[in-house]
């Protein structure tokens, strides 16, 4: 999918109101449409059929819309207050870059939907009920009618399932799991498991041109095909020195261009072109997404792994948990390509290298702050560890057994200084033993 179009699709899930305001434009269009239709068939409905409708006379028909319709706003309004609520907790106990995952959520969309569109249908289809005068016989949309009640029915239906909903959706095991099911999947869209991790990329030459960035904020993403264009259209390399995730600023270079021919001069147009291109292929935003940032996922877990691990928390076995999730998603990345990607032109020339973070520092950005704030108590100092032991047993071909062996050295290091029984320390620094001196893991 393109840059900008996954871009695109990932503000429009992570906000609320999509949802609800296209529920709500369809109900105003059923609600002005369904009376219409109730004019010309309510004379023609069998009896089995229209012994199911609405059979009450004008004043019902108004009583009965304006109780659906007052009562669904107050419905509504209750479901933005648990809402909130619910953001400001997670926020709180959590993490406030965990916000996302409950805003993304489905069910809420659906729920505030389900309550606007049937409070709008209500409104509009009150406006087309008629008493009888002189004149006129009056009219009563039997059939919009129901459909409101029916609306109402499920609308409390709803409210109970939403409720259900919204005390698992706040339970830690829950928001971990939400969040490593989407690092996964960035992972997987960014790191596939054919890409050719073997290419080297060229190194820049002295008379490199850097690139300013024109915008301030995260960058979100890398409009990949577009980069390689500009790249090939002027003969030159390019090697986008940000990753995903990292704060941009105006003015500060970002990237740089250089030629692979000498010979080549790179000219004040092409450069300006090179620069033009360059920033229109990079989107940033004010909050880090999931669209390309493979480290957001950690940085999240890693958040509420360290928000456990406070004093003011001080809840191990959450951050014990958060540690296996940790685990699975770098024992993941083993088995993909992490680290820098080289983009070809046609006749395999490196004209694009997009800096990605390698296996060094997501491992690193794993682990320091739990090492930093829990190797004091045992059940932490041991499970992370433990992580380590299981991405060295993944990692059979031993590509990443320097990267281990440094971050178990680390953990020594930390277990010496700290503050544990000598039968405690004993058993970790075994465990620390083992992981500097294996042999990396050999495939039969």
């Amino acid at each position: 999918m393109n840059a900008r179009v996954a871009g695109l699709v990932d503000a429009v899930r992570t906000q609320l109101w999509p949802i609800p305001l296209a529920a709500v434009i369809l109900a105003l269009g059923l609600g002005t449409a369904l009376p219409a239709l109730d004019t010309v068939v309510d004379t023609d409905l069998p009896e089995s059929v229209s012994g199911l409708l609405f059979s009450g006379g004008p004043d019902a028909a108004r009583a009965v819309l304006q109780a659906i319709a007052g009562s669904l706003i107050t419905v509504t309004s209750l479901t933005f207050s648990l809402t909130v609520v619910t953001l400001q907790l997670a926020s709180s106990q959590f993490s406030p870059r965990v916000l996302r995952t409950f805003v993304a959520d489905r069910f809420v969309h659906i729920t505030l939907a389900l309550f606007m569109s049937g409070f709008a249908f209500a409104l509009t289809v009150l406006r087309s009920v008629r008493s009888e005068t002189g004149s006129d016989p009056g009219f009563v949309p039997e059939i919009s009618v129901t459909l409101a009640f029916l609306l109402a029915i499920a609308s409390i239906l709803g409210l109970v399932l939403f409720l259900a909903h919204l005390t698992r959706e706040i339970r830690a095991e829950t928001v971990m799991q939400r969040v490593a099911d989407e690092t996964l999947a960035t992972l997987n869209r960014n790191f596939p498991a054919d890409d050719d991790a073997s290419r080297q990329a060229p190194t820049p030459r002295h008379d490199a041109f850097q690139v300013e960035s024109a915008v301030t904020g995260f960058l979100t993403s890398v409009d990949r095909g577009a980069l390689l264009r500009v790249a090939i259209a002027e003969q030159a390399v390019l090697r986008v020195n940000a990753q995903p995730g990292d704060s941009l600023v105006n003015g500060v270079p970002f990237a740089t261009i250089w030629t692979l021919d000498p010979n080549h001069i790179i000219g004040p147009e092409s450069l300006q072109r090179l620069n033009d291109g360059i920033n229109n292929a990079v989107f940033t935003g004010s909050e880090r997404t999931n669209v390309q940032d493979v480290a957001f996922g950690f940085r999240q877990l890693v958040d509420v792994a360290a928000r456990a691990l406070s004093p003011g928390v001080n809840d191990p076995t959450t951050a014990v948990h958060v540690m296996g999730h940790i685990s699975g998603l770098l024992c993941r990345v083993v088995e993909l390509s992490p680290g820098t990607k080289c983009l070809c032109d046609d006749q395999g020339v490196v004209r694009v290298i997009l800096s990605m973070p390698g296996m060094a520092d997501l491992l690193d950005l794993a682990l320091a702050q739990p090492r930093l704030y829990g190797m004091g108590d045992p059940a932490v100092a041991k499970r992370l560890l433990s992580v380590l032991e299981e991405v060295s047993w993944c990692d059979r071909t031993g590509l990443y057994h320097a990267e281990i062996r440094a971050q178990a050295q680390k953990m020594g290091m930390a277990v010496e200084t700290g503050n544990h029984l000598q039968e405690e320390r004993t058993e970790l620094l075994a465990l620390v033993h083992r992981l500097s001196t294996n042999e990396p893991h050999r495939s039969p």
